[in-house]
């Protein structure tokens, strides 16, 4: 057998091995969650918890992307609904100039929700620090994720490997452009979060505790 042959053999196979182990991974994430991820019809079915968790997607011009919109409108119904007491705006708060989690309080606020329901994680980098940081600096046991379906499995899977007790909410109202890419990356997000929570490394930062019985004011910096 020719040297370039073997080469091309053992690239093949490799790759096949590669594609198994990703889609592997994806269906076993998504498999593991799917029993806790409630569409708006089945939201009745979601346990009271201790608190909201709506995970950032993207502001501009100081107002929430449509994405960003559904989740927080998602998440206003299940606090009204009396789902949960507190509401924990997780984003990414890294610059003076990008600020996601002021403006998800501010919507809400403008929505009626009392402003010292609301917490702000200025430090939810990625879904993992935000899940992370939920326990280890908010105290929440029993969560609510709102996001869109395609990535609560992962986010559902982050939540149970870290030992809470969560439910999905799906905020899903709309078609969302370029949302086949996301659905791409989401599976390779899944594969690095399925090892990430085989390590549960700390997120990119910790602090000091701010309890969920307190107010959430004491999160406010402006």
């Amino acid at each position: 057998m020719k040297k370039s042959l073997k080469i091309i053999i053992i690239f093949t196979l490799v790759s096949a091995f590669f594609a198994a182990a990703v889609f592997a991974f994806n269906a076993f994430v998504v498999f593991s969650a799917k029993d806790r991820v409630f569409e708006k019809a089945d939201f009745a079915h979601i346990e009271n918890a201790d608190c909201i968790l709506v995970l950032g997607a993207g502001v501009r011009n100081e107002s929430p992307s449509p994405m960003l919109k559904d989740r927080l409108d998602c998440a206003i119904f299940l606090y009204e609904s009396g789902k949960a007491p507190k509401i924990i705006m997780s984003g990414d708060h890294g610059t003076v100039d990008y600020d996601e989690v002021n403006v998800m309080k501010s919507y809400a606020v403008g929505k009626g929700v009392k402003s010292s329901d609301i917490f702000m994680d200025h430090a939810g980098f990625s879904s993992y620090d935000s899940i992370y940081r939920a326990k280890e600096i908010f105290g929440a046991q029993k969560i609510i994720i709102v996001s869109q379906k395609y990535h609560l499995y992962r986010a559902v899977y982050i939540a149970k490997s870290l030992g809470l007790d969560s439910s999905g909410a799906v905020s899903d109202a709309r078609a969302y452009a370029g949302q086949r890419l996301r659905e791409v990356r989401e599976v390779f997000a899944r594969n690095k979060d399925f090892f990430k929570c085989i390590f549960k490394p700390y997120p990119r930062f910790l602090g000091e505790k701010i309890p969920l019985e307190g107010s959430g004011d004491e999160t406010n910096d402006k």
